[in-house]
């Protein structure tokens, strides 16, 4: 029951089998070509293009390959054309040898999709050999007692041109005893053999010197000639033969060296010298044989090993010599067997050592296997191992296609070791084990990434230019050119920001720099984004925010805004000798362009006059009388005012104050009466020799001050001189003191002069505005210096 049971079964897959193998050969139906061999490197065998219907561009866009199991690539395949194109000659004869038809096997490999087309392209013999001797001369020993029609054996020329180029016809030179006979083998060769016409007659010629030409069939033909020495002999009237004409005999390709093949034996039934017998192979040398024959015995031996995947079957003659010349010849056939002797065999046709990330079911390698042994020797099974993502198709024959199973991921893992396996079913089973390194390439699926979203780098002013003010940093995940990371300066959406001409940044590490000294009096503080920018394609980038923030240094020396130091004409307060103390006699004003504690400003009391009549104070600059004023008090002080800010070293502005004592604001201002002249001197000599040099000296200095005055004139008609506004003769009857105390409020005002553009920054007076004190007739309005085109009031 068990034994029926696997009957059907293994009937059933036999059938099975052979249902896929006719499958099969339908679908892969080779295309074949015909061409001679020894052509022109360049000739187009054929257009495959046109052949298989494919138009001229898509066989370039789909990656075409033509792939032939050999080491030299013998055909190429042009795939803007489509022609296939020969790579260099073909040699029938070394690559087929004596195999006939010769056709070479080709694949055509096609990507997106994957396909496969076999391709044959059989290569014709042309003539191109000539028949050619193992031996540059023949030995005949021929007894005189031969009959007419005695056939002796000669050696076969070799011609390694196939069909009609191959040997056909053999003649021998003009003579009066022999003739020679062609006759055909059991595989298609022509062999000569020497036929005696005429009897010999050693007495009368007892040796000959013939010439055997070989012809071969092509057009024209091709000849190769031997020597054939023919020595007449005494009478032998036996020849040798054979127990069997034709011996049959398998060898296992294993077999080692010297074993022994198969003994041949022939017999003579002269007796004597004519009697005993000598074996020899007709066909071949020792040295292109692999077996070899002992003379005396007829052993045949193995003298190097066979091959079943070369040469299957061996067909050698045998000739046995008697004393005499007499000889007889036997075929021996040996077959050689295949043992499991060769491992499978990889062919990698196409392999990519790196697959990007992210794709689906790319094709990683295209390979062949191939096991030159027969029958289960010759089977193969091929694997990779399990834990991997990727898939082993079989494509076409033996063709197959090594693919992804899904998507990879190159962060997760960026390189796979495949092993694949190939194994035979022979006995014992062999394998071949090809190793292959997957690298997972990088796409650019990741954009850069800054450390920090906002950077905040704090820079000192009045920097050295170039100064490294700080970094940043950003990281990609990616890897190679992808991970590369560009930085740069994104454009600037304030257009009062010159942010080109300020900093600066280093491309490939992301250092910042100034460009030029900041000052934080003009500029505190600004903000910029900066790019990263991956060299990837497409490239990704990603932003960051920088906020430079300048520190103050105290680089700036307070500047006196009231009284104006460089008018041409000092300026004098009034203060009545009616004030009381703590009268506000003026206010000096100062600024800092710095900021912070070196902005902080002090005031003090440098130098005065009369010490103990006036006051400054610190913090607000207000110059203050620090008692009542008496008639003794002298009318005009002269005060120096020191301004100091709060820097590290701290900085320091002066300013002279003129301060002018009237007993009421009703008084008109005269300029104080000068020193009495010195007494006149009692030698009226003396006195006109002072006023003889008094007047020389008073008309020289009146030319020279002519002179500069002049001078001055042209040089100063563009800007008037600033002036300060002072009282003449009696104060206006509209002006009051409206205090009572004759202390100015703490509300002060100042109208300030420039001399030229607003943008200069020059000024050319400063007065101040006591709203208290004096105040305009109601009904009038203040109207603007007609000496200044740009003034302004702050309090």
């Amino acid at each position: 029951m068990q034994t029926a049971l696997a009957k059907s079964l293994q009937k059933r897959q036999v059938i099975f089998l052979a249902m896929l193998l006719f499958l099969w050969d339908v679908d892969s139906e080779a295309i074949r070509y015909s061409m001679p061999e020894e052509t022109e490197s360049g000739y187009s065998v054929a257009n495959l293009a046109k052949d298989l219907g494919l138009r001229v561009g898509e066989v370039a866009t789909r990656g075409a390959r033509i792939h032939h199991k050999g080491s030299k690539q013998l055909l190429q395949l042009n795939v803007k054309t489509g022609n296939l194109l020969l790579q260099e000659k073909l040699d029938r004869e070394v690559l087929c040898g004596a195999t006939e038809p010769c056709i070479l096997h080709f694949q055509l490999l096609l990507k997106n999709p994957m396909q496969l087309f076999q391709i044959d392209v059989q290569l014709t013999d042309v003539n191109d050999h000539s028949p050619e001797f193992l031996d540059r001369e023949m030995f005949l020993r021929i007894p005189e007692s031969a009959q007419p029609g005695t056939v002796f054996p000669l050696k076969s020329a070799q011609d390694l041109d196939m069909g009609s180029n191959s040997v056909q016809n053999y003649t021998i030179s003009p003579n009066s005893n022999f003739r020679v006979a062609t006759h055909n083998r059991e595989d298609g060769r022509k062999y000569p053999e020497l036929v005696l016409d005429k009897a010999l007659d050693r007495e009368e010629e007892s040796e000959l010197s013939l010439t055997l030409t070989a012809l071969d069939g092509g057009m024209p033909p091709r000849s190769g000639t031997v020597t054939v020495h023919i020595e007449v002999v005494d009478i032998n009237d036996n020849a040798p033969e054979f127990l069997q004409s034709r011996y049959e005999v398998q060898v296992p390709e294993n077999s080692p060296i010297n074993s022994l093949v198969l003994i041949v034996s022939a017999q003579d039934l002269d007796a004597g010298k004519y009697g005993s017998v000598n074996y020899s192979l007709l066909e071949g040398d020792e040295v292109s044989q692999p077996f070899v024959i002992e003379k005396i015995t007829g052993e045949i031996h193995l003298q190097r090993a066979v091959d079943f995947e070369a040469t299957q079957h061996y067909i050698i003659e045998i000739a046995a010599t008697d004393g005499g010349g007499l000889a007889g010849k036997c075929t021996v056939a040996i077959e050689v067997v295949d043992v499991n002797d060769n491992a499978p065999e990889l062919t990698m046709s196409t392999l990519s050592s790196s697959i990007p990330e992210n794709s689906l079911e790319s094709i990683v390698a295209i390979f062949s296997v191939s096991d030159p042994d027969s029958g289960d020797n010759g089977r193969m099974v091929c694997s990779i191992e399990n834990d991997l993502p990727f898939l082993l198709k079989p494509t076409f024959k033996n063709f197959y296609s090594l693919v992804t199973e899904r998507p990879l991921d190159r962060e997760s893992r960026a390189q796979y070791n495949i092993t694949i396996t190939v194994t035979d079913l022979g006995s014992p089973r062999l394998k071949t084990e090809h190793n292959i390194t997957i690298l997972v390439s990088d796409i650019n699926d990741n954009a850069p990434a800054f450390t920090q979203t906002t950077y905040r780098l704090l820079v000192r002013e009045n920097n050295s230019p170039a100064l490294k003010i700080g970094s940043i940093s950003a990281t990609d995940r990616d890897s190679g050119t992808n991970a590369q990371i560009t930085y740069s300066l994104l454009p600037n959406q304030d257009p009062h920001l010159p942010l080109t001409s300020l900093v600066s940044i280093n491309a490939d590490n992301g250092q910042l720099f100034a460009l030029r000294a900041l000052d934080f009096e003009a500029l505190q503080a600004f903000e910029f984004h900066v790019g990263a920018t991956d060299q990837g394609s497409p490239a990704l980038s990603s932003q960051a925010l920088v906020r430079v923030v300048v520190l103050d240094e105290n680089d700036n020396s307070p500047f006196v805004l009231y009284p104006m130091q460089n008018a041409s004409a000092p300026c004098t307060e009034l203060v009545p000798r009616a004030a009381e103390q703590g009268y506000l006699v003026t206010k000096v004003v100062a600024v800092d362009g710095d900021s912070g504690q070196n902005a902080w400003l002090s005031y003090q009391l440098l130098k005065a006059t009369e010490p103990g009549l006036f006051g400054v104070w610190a913090h607000n600059g207000e110059v203050r009388t620090t008692r009542l004023l008496s008639e003794r008090d002298a009318a005009r002080h002269r005060l120096v005012v020191l301004v100091n800010d709060n820097g590290e070293p701290p900085l320091s502005a002066s300013v002279t104050l003129h301060v002018l004592l009237v007993d009421g604001f009703s008084q008109p201002y005269l300029p104080l009466p000068e020193e009495a002249p010195e007494r006149a001197q009692e030698d009226s000599l003396t006195v006109y020799l002072v006023i003889a040099l008094a007047s020389v000296s008073s008309l020289f200095l009146f030319s020279v001050l002519v002179f500069v005055v002049v001078r001055l004139c042209r040089r100063r008609r563009a800007a008037p001189l600033g002036v300060c506004s002072m009282p003449e003769g009696h104060f206006p009857g509209h002006l009051v003191d409206v205090s009572g105390t004759g202390t100015l409020s703490q509300s002060y005002q100042y109208e300030v002069c420039l001399a030229g553009d607003s943008g200069t920054g020059e000024f050319k007076f400063l007065k101040p505005i006591f709203p208290n004190l004096l105040v305009p007739e109601a009904g009038r309005e203040v109207k603007e210096n007609s000496n200044c085109r740009n003034s302004f009031v702050f309090s």
